[in-house]
């Protein structure tokens, strides 16, 4: 961490110095081809110093300024002015005096025109000294500006760091509302059975745990392979069939190259358990579910249908299909759907569409 960090230091002087570097060379180059321009010639050793002396010694100052100005972030412009109406006199004049004595002491003797430091530094103070005001003015507006925007860009982050911890909080919260939902009910039809048919009430057992271990895999992710989904939809129908007897048949209907998609942890099953509870239950003649899954360009379809008695209108906004809308809103927002839709023939299909997004670690089904 340490080597971490001292890089990134150094990584940063070795930017500054360049910045300021290129800046007073620029104005070097101004300078030398005004004197040109002028019929002059240029000296660009002088001009080199000069210029390259009054920005690395502003280099220097700017952690300074930038100390001074987080210390004065949010606070009144009285507070403000106190602190940087003499920091800026302060720094000017050490930078004027420094940059001027500096380059007298490496270019004076041949100032022809000059007749000692003093006359020197007067002709030169008024100028650079009010440049120096400038500069440090413009530094602090350009810290503060970079300090602000970083500042907005942390909180955007943050909020939107919370803002995904509170809907994957949210899902966790809906999807720990549907298993308990699911596993009441088959507890029950495992109490019915227990005492009068036990070999088939142990079957259901093991079905059970089974489920549970599937269940319990994915339990920290909101998106899960679609052939995990199957998996626990499979696990769930054996538990069922176990109930329904030769009253129900199945059939899976699914592409395989939609095996690999992801969609949210335990999507399926509550469609699954609606078409058996309100579907077939209490038809008198064998019903059929069937569950289909593909693609269609960037959407990934995925329907569960039943020719029983169709689904009352209540159940639309029930625990099944009601929180499995709030979910996939919440996961994928505007781009996914669930619409259901009365059977031809009778009976009822509910269909998920949702983006198509791939992974590598999906199951096979």
């Amino acid at each position: 961490m340490s080597d971490f960090t001292n890089s990134s230091r150094t990584r940063s002087w070795a930017l500054a110095f360049g910045f300021w570097t290129l800046l007073g060379l620029s104005y070097a180059l101004s300078a030398g081809l005004s004197d040109l321009s002028e019929g002059s010639a240029a000296n660009w050793g002088r001009l080199a110093t000069w210029y390259l002396g009054s920005f690395w010694l502003w280099m220097l100052l700017v952690p300074w300024i930038a100390h001074l100005g987080r210390q004065t972030a949010g606070k009144d412009w009285r507070r403000f002015c106190l602190v940087h109406v003499p920091a800026s006199i302060l720094m000017g004049l050490a930078q004027v005096l420094i940059r001027v004595g500096v380059f007298w002491m490496i270019w004076g003797a041949s100032l022809t025109t000059v007749h000692g430091f003093g006359e020197y530094l007067r002709r030169e103070f008024v100028f650079n000294f009010y440049f120096a005001q400038l500069t440090y003015w413009v530094i602090l507006v350009v810290l503060r500006g970079m300090d602000s925007r970083r500042h907005l860009r942390d909180e955007r982050l943050r909020s939107a760091r919370l803002e995904t911890q509170l809907v994957q909080s949210q899902l966790h919260a809906m999807r720990m509302q549907l298993q308990p939902h699911f596993l009441f009910n088959t507890l029950n039809a495992i109490s019915a059975l227990a005492l009068a048919e036990p070999i088939r009430a142990r079957r259901m057992i093991a079905r059970l745990s089974d489920l549970l271990r599937l269940t319990l895999e994915e339990r920290h992710s909101p998106l899960v392979p679609l052939s995990h989904e199957l998996e626990i939809v499979r696990c769930y129908l054996e538990i069922q069939h176990e109930r329904f007897r030769d009253r129900l048949q199945t059939r899976f209907q699914v592409a395989d190259d939609v095996l690999q998609a992801v969609v949210p942890g335990m999507i399926l099953q509550p469609l699954v358990e609606n078409a058996l509870r309100h579907g077939l239950l209490d038809k008198a003649s064998p019903g059929n579910l069937l569950i289909r899954a593909h693609r269609e360009g960037v959407y990934l379809h995925v329907s569960v249908e039943d020719d029983g008695l169709g689904m009352p209108d209540d159940v639309v906004d029930g625990v099944g299909l009601g929180t499995t809308r709030e979910r996939l809103r919440m996961q994928f927002e505007d781009h996914a759907s669930l619409q259901l839709q009365a059977r031809d023939g009778g009976g009822t299909r509910v269909v998920l569409r949702m983006p198509f997004q791939a992974t590598t670690t999906a199951r096979a089904a």
